[in-house]
């Protein structure tokens, strides 16, 4: 009997500014790292190149320097930087994670800089990853490159690179995870890409402007552009959403795709949350009713009678994050009504000063603490009866698809990965999972909290969008799925047999 051939497991080199749980500021970690965990508990070959920052404890990860890889001399422009390479495994997993170390350029007291060099920090960690690509003669079929840091991959693949026989079959795609962050700096500083001749494939407009975005010229060289919800997608190729790529974007047509971000369940289930004493599931949700009381007598909350809704939020306090619209109502929304409030976050001063003296004012019934606490983001995600999400834009969000699993139902925006995720509930039908509205104004974020309030008063009602919610499945497993059909459809094979593991290996080659 002839033997089957081998199925094509694919080398795939993926370049990050952090990934959880070494060095995080935002969702892009979490994405970087879960998906990284999926493509090789899957069986594919995945090399994940992040800076080894200050910040990542050492002493909590058994990593080891490459010794083929030590002393590597990267060089932009007039600098030359030498840089070790370690090879540790992300914790709690088998996918490898290979560190850039380089104290000049990552020994410093935060991830992100206003430095001078801010833009050398990250053309070093791109090109050290394609480097050490050649030097291990790791081919690789997919190189993924996750925002601005590492968006000029797909340049120097086109042009440093373009007859290096181990990128030969390469295919590059960057992925948008938050478009107001582009890396621009100044044309004078262009020579640091070492292009040579190749300098025209830069954007041309942009040097003659006296500027180079890494981000637009990632969006100009990939075979295909992700961004992180498909609404987010079609936003930003729009003046309002696209912060000046809009006209970039537009030009690649189909070639920009929204893949929404998965769930890690293993962090975010209330069946089994480290964090939480109880723990409960749609069929137990009186142990949630017995986690809020827990939270508000943990938190020194006044004593309720009867049903009394607890509105959670756990964010970033920015404007992107709606906050203007609250300032204008959650004081009408307690002053109107029998409600509890908890928030946890930090960020700009004024969204700050406006939480802790509306703690201040209504002692007892809301509550403010100040800073980020992993183990207070899933108690409140928990015991909340409804979270707040009212985003001006929003490329994914994770919190309202958490809160969705813990049956917390999400008040949302109708934007970008908000629009995706939570679907408006019909009281008639009895279909949705949570509070949507469309316009980015009081009357609009004032009629969301008086339905939430409304429809909580109806214990039958409430318990049906609750059943709803629980329901819906993030699960990266299925969210994996979608980036290994554009894969596929990159390398031209066959996306359902990909998905399944079993195209030839000869079809890779």
């Amino acid at each position: 009997m002839a033997r089957m051939p081998a199925a094509v497991k694919l080398s795939i080199c993926a370049i990050a500014s952090e990934v959880v749980p070494l060095a995080k500021t935002g969702g892009l970690a979490d994405v970087a790292s879960a998906l990284s965990r999926q493509l090789s508990s899957r069986g594919h070959d995945v090399r994940l190149f992040v800076p080894f920052y200050a910040q990542i404890r050492r002493d909590k990860l058994d990593a080891e320097r490459v010794a083929p890889l030590e002393g590597m001399s990267i060089v932009t422009g007039r600098d030359e930087y030498r840089v070790d390479i370690w090879r540790a495994h992300l914790p709690g997993s088998a996918t490898p994670v290979y560190l850039v170390e380089s104290d000049a350029l990552y020994a410093r007291p935060r991830l992100y800089t206003s430095d001078p060099d801010e833009h050398r920090r990250f053309l070093v960690l791109t090109r050290a990853a394609l480097e050490c690509c050649r030097r291990m003669n790791f081919h690789p079929h997919i190189v993924h490159s996750h925002d601005w840091h590492a968006a000029f991959a797909p340049l120097w693949l086109r042009s440093n690179y373009k007859h290096d026989p181990v990128f030969a079959g390469t295919r590059s795609v960057v992925t948008i995870h938050n478009i107001g962050y582009q890396g621009e700096f100044s044309a004078k500083d262009a020579g640091d890409l070492d292009l040579g001749a190749d300098l025209y494939l830069l954007h041309q407009d942009d040097l003659r402007a006296g500027r180079v975005n890494a981000l637009k010229n990632g969006i100009l060289h990939a075979n295909a552009v992700t961004t992180v919800s498909p609404t987010y997608a079609q936003e930003i190729k729009t003046p309002r959403y696209g912060m000046g790529m809009e006209q970039a974007l537009s030009a690649r047509g189909n070639d920009v795709r929204g893949i929404l971000n998965g769930v890690d369940y293993e962090e975010w289930d209330p069946r089994g949350d480290k964090y939480l004493p109880i723990h409960f599931d749609a069929q137990s949700l009186g142990k949630k009713a017995e986690l809020k009381r827990n939270f508000l007598l943990r938190q020194n909350f006044k004593a309720t009678q009867g049903r009394v809704p607890l509105f959670g939020i756990v964010s970033r306090l920015t404007p992107q994050k709606g906050f203007d619209l609250l300032i204008d109502t959650l004081p009408r929304l307690l002053e109107n009504n029998e409600v509890r409030l908890a928030v946890l976050g930090n960020g700009d001063e004024r969204y700050e000063k406006f939480f802790a003296g509306l703690a201040d004012r209504h002692r007892g019934r809301a509550w403010f603490f100040g800073g980020y606490d992993e183990a207070m983001a899933h108690w409140i995600e928990g015991a909340s009866d409804v979270f707040l999400m009212p985003s001006q834009y929003e490329p994914c969000g994770l919190n309202q698809m958490y809160s969705l699993r813990y049956g917390t139902i999400p008040v949302v925006r109708r934007t970008g990965g908000l629009a995706d995720s939570v679907t408006h509930f019909d009281a008639v039908t009895g279909v949705g999972t949570g509070i949507v509205f469309n316009d980015f104004d009081s009357g609009a974020m004032n009629w969301a909290l008086n339905t939430a309030v409304n429809w909580y008063a109806q214990p039958t009602l409430w318990d049906r969008i609750v059943q709803n919610a629980m329901r819906q499945d993030f699960s990266w497993r299925t969210q994996t799925n979608e980036y290994l059909k554009l894969f596929a459809e990159l390398l031209q094979l066959d996306a359902a047999a990909l998905i399944e593991g079993n195209v030839p290996q000869k079809a890779a080659g």
